[in-house]
């Protein structure tokens, strides 16, 4: 649900974040040795690399994270990166000659889709400080907290917040820098989360811009490939449903390992060899699958060099050493995972028809088929050799789109094995394929530029390239409504419940709710814990109010034996030694009941908190329409409940 903001309260977090990424990345990048467009783009690689290398390092020798560590952590990855140029040769890859006014043309492009994402996004959200009402969020949003307040940076800080007898790992490369944005802003939790989603798909657009420039794309390609991927909602925005924020960002991030890699083979060295590595750990840092990904992703690129293949793997084999070593900690960490939760995938509910067309048509998530992208995919295939050492990138968006549609349409169990790493999830797999799609779309734009371009050149030859440019990209904007902006914006607000915009979102932390949680943020004394349910929106409360909850997440895979207990059977403190004893355990203080939505209506109140008001050992401190706020008398005497502390309502919300 939004909340009013001023702009300057927008603006803060999203400069924070520039910030926080892109200085530490520039310093690391100008030290290795990268220049131009490859150091504008993989600049912000290499500051999620800062922090997904050093981050799981820093507890293991008693070290906080904080600004401090992460400004030491930047200079000595600075150093090692310069310490590797004095080895450096000169760069071998061969780039197309861009003109000054290209050059103008493609980051007036650039920022025009970063400008357009972002615009789509704030509007869907409502505010920035609005509530994401999807599944994965308050688990982010909670991250985010800890970090900032406790300084752990370890790879099971994250999951001691929900699982916290098991704290099993979940990598935290996308938590880090918001945690610092946190701390240096004073945002609140929600805002600086929307934030780093605002963000998202600028970083794509720049991503891809890299990737072409790198590959000697021309510039009409790069800046069409920056309008087309902010405008396929399957991409940067159709992972939102739960809303997979970290992974969306890996995504976003993708082109940039393929460019790190390209880079290495057609010169290995050690500067460019820990431009890779950094990168790798930056991916498997912010999402476990996004090396995955990655690694896929750019195996049609291998296959496009098979004359040099005994080359490429001798040279990586040192790489991949190198890289396992940075990543160790992240390696572990999610073999420890797999081992102790339990793989189940997702259930295969789509049609093959259904599939085939909604990855085709862009309309996988999206509120509407994305017909003119469409399209021009088609007129890139036609065009395809032009795309000269970009040709692989066909290959990628085969590879993905072959498995999205098997993830699609089947559970047989070597599907579901094939998938594992993305969790069996298309949604996930779908945006890959989409990312590769919209490079093949931005080719088609490219092309009909090319031929206007022919036909103009017999006339006014100097000006004949700009002029079918500006007509052939200003067309596409015109046609597509501005990269579906409106669209977009649609499905934010579905995902995060503006139902001013979208009067059927569902929300499932209203206003109240949160006002609730803040009230328990003041009155709670440090290290004090709240009761709390399932599936009614409390596990905000932690990101929302700063206490702690029993519950942290929505998910009930692997849930503790306390969290278990306490919820069937809180009621019986009085009576039961089992719940004072757990309650004792987790320092309980307090309970916060909020209303169930109407999509959480089917999953009954747990019997623990089904009816607590008139308990002698709970008092009412805090009551709105959609909340109640108790404290736990723990060893006192029932005393009369303060009647100043009830507001307007009566009885518990959602009760019964």
């Amino acid at each position: 649900m939004p909340i009013s903001t001023s702009g300057w309260s927008t603006l803060w977090p999203v400069c924070g974040f520039l910030l926080v990424l892109c200085a530490p990345g520039l310093l690391v990048g100008v030290a290795a040795g990268l220049r131009g467009w490859r150091l504008a783009g993989l600049a912000p690689l290499l500051g999620y690399a800062v922090g997904g290398i050093f981050g799981p390092l820093l507890p293991l020798v008693g070290l906080p994270f904080n600004w401090a560590s992460f400004l030491v952590c930047t200079l000595l990855l600075t150093a090692v990166a310069a310490a590797t140029r004095r080895f450096r040769r000169g760069e071998v890859v061969h780039e197309r000659v861009w003109t000054a006014r290209a050059h103008a043309g493609v980051a007036a492009c650039l920022l025009l889709a970063a400008g357009i994402s972002a615009y789509a996004v704030y509007t869907g959200l409502g505010g920035i400080n609005a509530i994401s009402q999807g599944f994965d969020a308050p688990f982010h949003a909670n991250g985010i907290r800890y970090i900032a307040e406790s300084g752990d940076s370890g790879l099971f800080g994250l999951g001691s917040l929900h699982w916290y007898d098991d704290g099993l790992f979940y990598p935290n490369g996308y938590h880090l820098p918001a945690a610092l944005v946190f701390q240096l802003t004073g945002a609140s939790v929600p805002a600086v989360l929307n934030a780093h989603t605002m963000l998202s798909g600028g970083l794509l657009a720049l991503s891809t811009v890299t990737m072409v420039r790198h590959f000697g794309g021309r510039a009409v390609l790069a800046g069409a490939c920056a309008l087309t991927t902010v405008g396929a909602t399957m991409v940067t925005y159709g992972a939102w449903s739960s809303p997979l924020l970290p992974y969306t960002l890996a995504v976003a991030l993708t082109p940039l390992i393929v460019v790190a890699g390209h880079r290495y083979l057609e010169r290995p060295a050690l500067d460019t060899g820990l431009v890779l590595a950094a990168g790798a750990v930056a991916l498997l840092a912010i999402h476990s699958s996004a090396l995955f990904g990655g690694l896929l992703f750019v195996v049609p690129l291998l296959v496009q060099r098979w004359r040099t293949a005994g080359r490429d793997l001798l040279a990586l084999l040192p790489l991949l050493l190198g890289s396992a070593v940075l990543a160790l900690p992240h390696l572990l960490g999610a073999l420890n995972l797999a081992g102790n939760f339990t793989y189940t995938g997702w259930t295969a509910n789509t049609t093959p028809t259904q599939a085939v067309g909604e990855l085709l048509l862009f309309s996988h998530n999206s509120l509407d088929p994305q017909l003119l992208l469409a399209g021009a995919v088609v007129v890139g295939l036609i065009g395809f050799r032009r795309l000269g050492d970009l040709r692989w990138i066909a290959g990628s968006a085969a590879l993905f789109g072959l498995l999205y549609l098997a993830v699609a349409i089947s559970d047989h169990p070597l599907v579901m094995a094939i998938a594992r790493p993305w969790w069996d999830d298309k949604f996930r797999l779908v945006a890959m394929a989409g990312l590769a799609m919209c490079v093949l779309a931005g080719h088609g734009i490219a092309e009909v530029q090319r031929v206007l371009r022919d036909l103009g050149g017999r006339f006014a030859p100097r000006v004949a390239g700009a002029l079918a440019a500006v007509l052939v990209l200003g067309g596409f904007l015109v046609l597509s409504q501005g990269s579906y902006l409106r669209n977009n914006a649609d499905y934010v607000a579905l995902t995060w419940g503006n139902t001013a915009r979208k009067p059927d979102a569902v929300v499932v932390v209203t206003p109240n709710e949160a006002a609730a949680m803040v009230e328990l943020g003041k009155r709670a004394q440090p290290g004090e814990w709240a009761m709390n349910d399932w599936f009614d929106g409390s596990v905000w409360t932690y990101a929302i109010g700063g206490v702690r909850t029993v519950i942290a997440h929505d998910e009930r895979a692997g849930r503790q034996a306390d969290t278990e207990l306490l919820t069937q059977h809180f009621a019986e403190y009085e009576t039961n030694d089992r719940v004072r004893a757990a309650v004792d355990r987790r320092n309980l203080h307090w309970v916060l009941v909020t209303a169930k939505s109407d999509d959480a209506n089917s999953i009954p109140r747990s019997p623990g908190l089904a009816r607590l008001d008139g308990l002698p050992f709970l008092e009412v401190v805090y009551r709105n329409p959609d909340a109640t706020l108790y404290r736990i008398r723990r060893g006192e005497q029932p005393e009369e409940t303060v009647a100043a502390a009830a507001s307007p309502g009566s009885g518990e919300p959602g009760a019964g």
